[in-house]
């Protein structure tokens, strides 16, 4: 069993208050405020403030297109870090021995899949507009592409965070990872194809999601420190008992 130190505690306290937050969250816009203000008289959560922001905002095709770049660049992120975990299980045949961190981001990639199947099978709410008149009403909560570019994206931050050590590099990749998140976050509340709860509540649930990748990387941080430390200190106790053998 590993020991956990304060620091992981700490960490997924976090995860629990976020994801306490997250599930609390979607159940109030389930109930508080619900009115018809949708497409052919779809209801939804919070319609005060989201039939505010709705007709404030409007639709916007520019910032509707440039999210769906920003969904592919978050898909190719994904697909980065997936290629480096296959090339280390085919030349290591072991799957123990890939990169327990990005092991890690494979398993936060399948719980944003998983609650994505989850949110069309059982729909909170439909988007404030008809983008595809043959699809007709389309699920809308929590926002896709947010979730997609926070968690994709935050873990990615999270990773270059905790590996890459020069400092300059690391800084242009923390910057990138933000810029791609502020943008499609912002972007897709400004095509107004969702909800401003929609984009609320992706943006709070992908942020217990991130906090659930870093606390289990920093949960399995110290432990490899600890066994660096102790390799180290037999390597310098087997040289140091060579040499007194050496001398006898």
């Amino acid at each position: 069993m590993v020991r956990m130190g304060k620091e992981a505690k700490e960490a997924f306290t976090t995860t629990g208050i976020l994801a306490g937050l997250a599930i609390l969250y979607t159940i109030l816009v389930q109930i508080v405020d619900v009115k018809p203000i949708g497409p052919d008289g779809s209801e939804v959560g919070f319609a005060t403030i989201n039939g505010i922001f709705r007709d404030m905002i409007g639709y916007h095709q520019f910032f509707y297109l440039l999210t769906e770049v920003f969904g592919i660049i978050c898909i190719l992120v994904a697909v980065m870090f997936a290629v480096v975990g296959a090339l280390q299980l085919f030349r290591k045949k072991d799957i123990l021995k890939v990169n327990r961190k990005i092991l890690l981001m494979g398993g936060i990639y399948t719980l944003v899949l998983l609650l994505y199947v989850v949110f069309e099978i059982f729909p909170v709410n439909y988007r404030p507009m008809i983008v595809d008149p043959e699809e007709g009403l389309e699920a809308s909560y929590p926002s896709t592409h947010t979730m997609l570019s926070m968690c994709i994206v935050g873990c990615a931050l999270v990773y270059f965070k905790k590996v890459v050590r020069n400092e300059d590099v690391r800084d242009m990749m923390i910057k990138a990872c933000i810029s791609i998140i502020f943008i499609t976050v912002v972007g897709r509340l400004l095509s107004g194809v969702h909800w401003f709860s929609d984009i609320l509540g992706g943006f709070i649930i992908s942020l217990a999601i991130i906090s659930l990748y870093n606390s289990l990387v920093t949960w399995l941080s110290p432990r490899k420190k600890k066994q660096r430390r102790h390799r180290k200190r037999n390597i310098d106790g087997f040289s140091e008992q060579n040499f007194m053998e050496t001398k006898g």
